[in-house]
């Protein structure tokens, strides 16, 4: 196994870094004196070795040259993507032989560029000259893996760049060249819009070959599976299936990841994931069948995994990644709590049951006594998830909340009340915004029929919210709300302790 990988990745290396070997217009007159790797960005290939020469083109870090003279302080070279050649200053590049013995060397370079943001496109044509030049054996060890940790990191954190890039700003136009840069070495971007913005995502060809090797430790193996798996790269466009095998596929990739010898920080991160991704898990199986004993355990195992969490070590930019795992869990916290047959409801006190649509979707019934399913007090379809675990009625009668989950990661409560017309039904989701991320949850009835306690959690457009609100159940406007629930003497005194036991929302 690793000869067969050691062999596909010097072809690969071969397919991305080799000087082309074919003779050129001036190959005749001139020979080969190694290659050399652009380490300024809007480097000048120049007609003449003089400042004042006719600029040939501007080259960008990372593009590799074929050397083939000097003259003065320029090399003169010949550039085989543009097909042209000229003169460079030889400050702005570094020489370097394509040989086993240079392989080290280039491996130093790499290691260190690898932690300098900005020069990802620098690191990529590092990182393919080192494939090129290493042996295969060596290819097979710790070092090749060392390698595809670093390509695998240079095109992510370049895609991650390019996707907060400002449109018609100077630096979106260097990583346009940037990216144009690793297209040239063979590796491949997706670009998806989001909420009218672009989202670049690398597609992990080098992550999902290092996750291969069994030589690469766990530390690079956790990094390769969260790369892997950023929520944010999923397709929006991919139909329902479609997402379902992808999150299925997601969850088998975080099996790779080995946490227990992971310093802290990096185990929480690859937990977090899991978190979110099992979340994703229970909610695509309860779409399928909310009955399915793999519901509850896939639900089971997110919550598990966000409890395994050590928020203590959690540092500051790794805080929204956990918000964000927090919201997906708690969506599905209901598949946790198993569906009660309904009891035959009496008098005009309501009760709820669901019925397949004729389309697709689930229908939630409101019946009594005198109104059975066949002339329900209201129906209501959704092509979301009903927890119908969740459905809890106040005290007089006149109104009931249910969890009613239409996508990942965002959960909405329905309450369905009585007025003067007859039973209606209002929706309360977690904010009023684009839905991402966000759960709106009932957390107690006020005596009296006129107010309810809602928990709301969210993440839109970039801005993280948590409150805890009165709401009154006559329009579904807000009286009183706070971050702090302490603020709140309705909330203290009636909220429900099952849903104090329950809830993520007081963690």
């Amino acid at each position: 196994m690793n000869t067969t990988l050691a062999t596909l990745l010097v072809a690969v290396a071969s397919a991305v870094v080799t000087v082309a070997a074919e003779a050129s217009p001036q190959s005749s007159s001139d020979a080969i004196q190694g290659s050399a790797i652009v380490v300024q960005d809007q480097a000048s290939l120049r007609a003449a070795p003089r400042d004042g020469a006719q600029q040939q083109a501007s080259l960008w870090q990372g593009e590799v040259l074929e050397v083939r003279g000097e003259r003065l302080d320029y090399l003169q070279v010949w550039d085989h993507k543009r097909e042209r050649g000229g003169f460079i200053r030889a400050s702005d590049v570094r020489r370097m032989a394509l040989t086993e013995a240079q392989g080290p060397a280039l491996l130093a370079v790499m290691r260190f560029v690898q932690d300098t943001p900005g020069a990802e496109a620098l690191g990529i044509g590092l990182a393919a000259a080192y494939l090129q030049a290493a042996p295969a054996n060596v290819l097979a060890g710790e070092e090749g893996a060392q390698a595809l940790d670093a390509l695998g990191t240079f095109a992510d954190r370049l895609a991650r760049r390019a996707s907060v890039a400002v449109p018609g700003k100077a630096s979106g136009a260097a990583l346009s060249a940037h990216l144009d840069v690793a297209n040239g070495y063979g590796l491949r971007f997706a670009t998806y819009e989001v909420d009218g913005r672009m989202q670049v995502c690398y597609e992990g060809e080098a992550f999902r070959r290092l996750l291969a090797m069994p030589v690469a430790h766990a530390a690079r193996r956790a990094r390769a599976v969260l790369a892997l798996t950023r929520p944010e790269c999923i397709n929006p466009d991919l139909s329902a299936s479609e997402r379902a095998k992808l999150i299925a596929w997601q969850a088998q990739v975080l099996e790779n990841g080995d946490v227990a010898g992971l310093p802290s920080y990096l185990r929480n991160r690859v937990q977090m994931r899991r978190a979110s991704v099992w979340g994703a898990m229970a909610f695509q199986q309860a779409r399928r069948n909310p009955a399915d004993p793999a519901v509850a355990a896939a639900a089971t195992r997110a919550l598990t995994e966000l409890g395994g969490v050590n928020r203590a070590d959690l540092p500051d930019e790794d805080q929204s990644a956990y918000n964000d795992a927090a919201m997906r869990v708690s969506a599905v916290r209901w598949a946790l709590v198993p569906a009660t047959v309904p009891a035959p409801p009496v008098g005009k006190r309501p009760a709820l049951l669901t019925e397949p649509g004729a389309s697709g979707d689930t229908c939630v019934l409101l019946v009594d006594a005198q109104h059975p399913s066949s002339a329900p007090l209201l129906r209501r379809c959704t092509y979301g998830v009903v927890w119908t675990a969740s459905a809890t009625t106040n005290r007089e009668g006149t109104a009931l909340a249910l969890a009613v989950q239409p996508m990942e990661g965002w959960r909405e409560l329905w309450v369905l009340r009585k007025t003067a017309a007859g039973w209606i039904a209002d929706v309360l989701p977690p904010a009023a915004a684009i839905p991402e991320t966000g759960v709106a949850e009932w957390a107690g009835w006020v005596p009296g029929g006129q107010q309810m306690l809602v928990a709301r959690e969210s993440r839109g457009q970039g801005r993280y919210r948590k409150s805890f609100e009165v709401v009154r159940l006559d329009g579904l406007t807000t009286e009183r709300v706070t971050g702090d629930i302490s603020a709140l003497p309705l909330f203290q005194r009636w909220q429900d302790p099952a849903w104090t036991r329950q809830t993520l929302s007081l963690r």
